[in-house]
């Protein structure tokens, strides 16, 4: 009996102990959630009731070094469903109006079945202004479908300038997850180019509008409780482009594969920058269509690859004037240092030929002539460490830090280099003839070339290349210039002197160039030949304008076409034109107003 009723008072204690102990937790759950967690429900409950729109942000412009502009943007209709809305019997009349193939606008609504059925998806972008009249016409028989205005890229400008630019592109699910922070799916992000590297200028501050929503995110009414922000346009940039020579050096390049790329040897800003064959961004404004992709990765030509900043040539003749250079700072020969040019050089078994016989010369005929008996010589007596040495000071083998991005280094071949390639004992010195002219293992982009031209124009001081001079702020409209860093290449004036002399001898003496000759503009440069295993070779020129004050320094490469000054040297001849007489005639312009202002 006792044990019976005791086994019954254990178990009811048991059970209230349980009761107090549950009915306590609920207590504590409600205490927690309506007193110490109330903010939090709060913000749970106004996501759930307001929503967040958000409306892009126009791009930042481009401008050229005067202000003109070069891209800019432009009104857009994109078109969009709301399933929830939408009726799919209307697929197929969509469908025809907009071009696309059968299905198109179903695989877009299950690729976003995850999502509400209120959110728009987007099935169309630049719809024309034709066809966004019709829906608007017609919009009473098809439910759930909207246009809204964006902004897109626009570039009707004159200046094609792909490699340069670069494009957008809508972001991608990597690129997504990265950037969440600051991008949506759907958004346009710059892909190459200066569209890339100067994105977080461009890109501009999204604005917002806040609305009601049910639970089904459907629009119940505006919402007054936090404040709606316009989108900031992105920041402008203000390029050292000049449009009238990127023009010129388009229309020069039109049927032609190559590069050109003009620079300011004072600051290393970049006047113009051409590769060739290009592409037209006209396609890649909005979402670029398959059959254009597909066009452009198959052409064999490669409109899509940067000739300037990634195709690597040998230098040529070019390469002499650094020979030489070297030589006169090394000690190793003097102004008056001569060779006897007989129509080559021996060495070894093998005659290394020269094109003609030049009798005797010193170092500023070998350059005005292009001897190259004079640089097989000179090579042996530099030796390959001063060449690496002093190639290095002049960036060859190495990026030049032009502000896009997608640059190869090109190749200074030194010792490690050609232990690695053939071994210790299995190569001799004979390597350094081909080094000498330019040829062989050497190679560099039209890109380093134009910054080797800038430090002869300008006795080896300039600037790291560049594009961006700087920014306007869209919202104070001020101006920020950007530094960059200097260059030395720590190398005595007077023997650039000698080797700038002989660099007017090619142009304006008797050399290799003299028919791209001006009356008014004492051109320098050098002629190069870049042999092609693969074909004809590639016509090379570099060189600057004008000899006493040099405002331009450019490099030309022309593939497959044969000698540089047939084909090469004409071109930069026509771009140093455009640029230096529309230079001097603004300069006229503007000291004849100063003097009208004085006389006033």
């Amino acid at each position: 009996m006792n044990d019976v009723f005791f086994g019954s008072l254990t178990r009811r204690k048991i059970l209230f102990t349980i009761i107090i102990i549950f009915y306590g937790l609920i207590s504590f759950n409600l205490f927690k959630m309506q007193i110490l967690d109330t903010f939090l429900y709060e913000e749970k409950s106004d996501e759930n009731s307001v929503k967040k729109i958000v409306k892009s942000a126009p791009r930042g412009i481009f401008y050229d070094r005067n202000y003109n502009v070069l891209v800019s943007n432009k009104p857009s209709f994109e078109l969009s469903v709301i399933p929830a809305d939408y009726d799919t019997s209307n697929n197929k009349l969509i469908e025809n109006l907009l071009g696309v193939d059968p299905g198109y606008i179903s695989q877009i609504m299950y690729e976003n079945r995850r999502f509400s059925k209120y959110v728009p998806l987007v099935i169309h972008r630049n719809a024309g202004f034709k066809l966004v009249s019709w829906l608007e016409e017609n919009s009473s028989f098809l439910p759930g479908v909207n246009y809204e205005v964006s902004v897109q890229r626009d570039y009707s400008f004159g200046v094609n300038g792909a490699h340069m630019f670069g494009y957008i592109k809508e972001i991608s699910q990597s690129e997504y997850r990265k950037y969440r922070d600051i991008y949506g799916m759907g958004d346009f992000i710059g892909n190459n180019g200066l569209e890339r590297s100067y994105e977080r200028y461009l890109r501009g501050d999204k604005g917002y509008n806040y609305i009601i929503v049910d639970s089904k995110q459907k629009f119940i009414a505006e919402y007054t409780g936090e404040k709606n922000r316009d989108p900031i346009k992105g920041d402008d940039l203000v390029l050292s482009i000049d449009a009238d020579v990127q023009m010129k050096a388009e229309e020069l390049f039109r049927d032609k594969t190559g590069a050109v790329v003009a620079i300011n040897p004072q600051n290393g800003e970049v006047l113009a920058f051409v590769s060739s064959p290009s592409f037209d961004l006209s396609n890649f404004s909005s979402i670029t269509s398959n059959d254009v992709w597909s066009n452009l990765l198959a052409d064999t030509s490669k409109p899509m690859f940067n000739r300037v900043t990634n195709s690597i040539y040998p230098p040529g003749s070019t390469i002499k004037m650094l020979m030489a250079l070297i030589g006169l700072e090394e000690g190793i020969l003097t102004k008056s240092t001569t060779v006897n040019c007989q129509g080559g050089y021996k060495f070894g078994n093998r005659f290394f030929q020269c094109l003609h016989k030049h009798g005797t010369v010193n170092v500023e005929k070998a350059i005005e002539k292009s001897c190259n008996t004079f640089f097989y010589k000179l090579a042996l007596d530099i030796g390959l460490d001063n060449i690496v040495k002093y190639g290095r000071r002049f960036g060859f083998g190495m990026k030049t830090g032009l502000d896009i991005g997608e640059e190869s280094s090109g190749l200074l071949p030194d010792e490690n280099y050609y232990n690695k390639i053939y071994g210790k004992k299995g190569w001799t010195r004979g390597i350094l003839l081909n080094i000498g002219i330019g040829q062989g293992e050497l190679s560099a982009t039209p890109m380093q070339l134009a910054r080797y031209a800038a430090l002869f124009a300008n006795w080896g001081k300039s600037k790291r290349p560049h594009f961006v001079k700087g920014t306007i702020d869209s919202e104070t409209f001020d101006f920020t210039e950007f530094e960059y860093e200097s260059i030395d290449v720590g190398i005595q004036r007077e023997n650039f002197d000698i080797i700038r002399e002989a660099m007017r001898k090619v142009v304006n003496g008797q050399g290799t160039a003299t028919w791209i000759r001006l009356p008014d503009i004492v051109i320098s440069g050098k002629t190069g030949t870049s042999q092609n295993p693969f074909g004809e070779d590639h016509a090379l020129f570099v060189g600057f304008a004008p000899f006493d004050n040099p405002q331009i320094a450019l490099a030309v490469v022309v593939e497959n076409v044969g000698h540089g000054g047939t084909h090469a040297a004409p071109i930069a001849r026509d771009l140093i034109k455009t640029f230096l007489r529309k230079e001097n005639k603004i300069t006229k312009f503007s000291e004849e107003m100063e003097v009208v202002q004085l006389e006033n």
